[in-house]
């Protein structure tokens, strides 16, 4: 084929595409800045922009993650009727908090459940026992969703406890990400399978027919055994979360949390929901009555790219509006969208302590560069920013004036506010707080603040690289 044919022909193939691809952008982007630069990229490079736009930049995710939605699963007290936004708080959450009680109440399909107790797991020291022993006691059902589920020490003796109650007639099942799962090799699913138990894979990355959705991920932590104990939180399964194990190079601090009591049944409808969404099996297991534990208020708030859009990032906005004294965050991921940081920054003028306690070492470099990139928006205006010492953390906490904790899956960045399933446990009570403000408190003062000063001494080229890692921050 002569080349000015060629030539042609691909000048006529950008003429089409470049302009239906920008006019795309254009009507369906909601943030003006993504628009312009799709916008860009679409029109001026030749045929690559259009292409790249179609591959990454359409919203794939809200079309298949709203199918998530037909089946809303209800339990206990929820069934035959949906839950009334008027639906009364209970009596133990405190009256200068009922408000804010209220905004999870209308972002949540879960009602307030009451008498709960939650207990804190620092590390896979604590978590991984308490988990495995939980299997261990399962008479009835065993549902787990987990993003990594790794094949070394830790991965083993999971699969084996799982093995063995599923042989002694215990309902199995588990579902991994299908993009998590690659991060182990050989897969945990296959290996699972093996053993007779019921697996799942969330959206799984596949050529034919053609299914490449990096992003919308599920990033969800649940375990539930028999609805009468629940597990959740941030850590995946793995040897990286064994932080005692000096010689482990992939050591990760993490917390996660044992729940009993109503709020468990909440967990055991998402595990069910996207069970449902990634079999098509219909069948639950038998519902099991959980006894009343404690004396926490607690809710499940999910967030995703189906109907949840946005629900976190309203929440956490919402949550920094009503704080009165202090708001702590420890997050391993600090890319906020521009509300939160307008939130953040109006709460630290109205005279809130606003502490933030971020990695000092991160396991994805890029990402503290970008954050580097904005740290001065927020210090300015008087935001107390800490770096923690290694090894590199990955808790996610939240607590607003020693008596609102939000703890879960959900990290600050775009991916997990925009792009991910995520899970959220809300949590009203100070002495579980309390616990909470120990833990981040302890890893703030164990490391360094970071200035204003120092962040505006950057060298250049250390603000050129920052500043190109912040740019590319919605897709991180």
């Amino acid at each position: 084929m002569d080349a000015s044919f060629q030539t042609l022909l691909i000048l006529l193939f950008h003429a089409v595409l470049a302009p239906a691809t920008a006019l795309h952008a254009l009507l369906y982007k909601r943030d003006p800045r993504a628009a312009f630069g799709w916008i860009a990229v679409c029109m001026l490079a030749p045929v690559a922009g259009p292409v790249i736009y179609l591959f990454f930049g359409l919203n794939r995710a809200r079309g298949k993650a709203q199918r998530l939605g037909l089946r809303d699963l209800q339990i206990g007290y929820e069934r035959g009727s949906k839950i009334e936004r008027s639906h009364p708080l209970p009596p133990q959450i405190r009256n200068e908090y009922r408000d804010l009680a209220r905004i999870g109440q209308a972002l949540s399909r879960h009602a307030m459940a009451c008498d709960n107790r939650v207990e804190a797991l620092i590390n896979g020291e604590q978590a991984y026992p308490a988990m495995l022993e939980a299997i261990e006691q399962a008479e009835s059902h065993v549902l787990l969703t987990t993003y990594i589920l790794d094949n070394d020490r830790t991965g083993s003796a999971f699969r084996e406890t799982l093995a063995a109650a599923a042989a002694r007639g215990v309902d199995v099942r588990v579902m991994i990400d299908g993009f998590g799962e690659w991060y182990s090799i050989p897969r945990a699913s296959r290996a699972l399978r093996r053993t007779g138990i019921r697996v799942a894979r969330f959206l799984p990355p596949r050529l034919l027919p053609p299914s490449l959705s990096i992003n919308m991920r599920n990033h969800h932590k649940i375990l539930v055994i028999d609805d009468l104990v629940g597990f959740t939180g941030g850590m995946n399964i793995s040897d990286r979360h064994l932080v005692d194990d000096r010689g482990n190079r992939s050591r990760t601090r993490d917390m996660h949390f044992r729940l009993e009591g109503p709020v468990v049944l909440q967990l055991r409808r998402e595990f069910l929901r996207i069970w449902d969404f990634s079999t098509g099996a219909m069948d639950e297991p038998p519902q099991g009555r959980p006894e009343t534990r404690g004396e926490l208020a607690c809710r499940t708030v999910t967030d995703g790219p189906d109907e949840d859009l946005d629900r976190l990032n309203m929440l956490l906005t919402a949550a920094i509006a009503e704080a009165k004294h202090t708001v702590r965050i420890m997050t391993p991921y600090f890319l906020p969208s521009r509300e939160l940081i307008g939130a953040i920054q109006a709460a630290a003028v109205r005279g809130v302590r606003v502490q933030i306690v971020l990695p000092a070492v991160n396991n994805l470099p890029y990402i503290h560069w970008a954050t580097r990139n904005m740290l001065w928006e927020i210090l300015m205006r008087g935001v107390k920013v800490h770096y923690q010492p290694a090894p590199f953390n990955h808790a996610k906490l939240f607590v607003v004036d020693g008596y609102y904790s939000l703890v879960g899956s959900s990290n600050w960045d775009s991916r997990s506010l925009r792009l991910n399933f995520e899970l959220q446990v809300e949590v009203y009570g100070e002495d579980f707080a309390a616990g909470l403000i120990d833990y981040i408190d302890r890893a703030a003062h164990a490391g360094r603040e970071v200035t204003l000063e120092e962040v505006d001494g950057r060298g250049v080229l250390v603000r050129f690289r920052d500043a190109v890692c912040w740019l590319f921050s919605p897709y991180l």
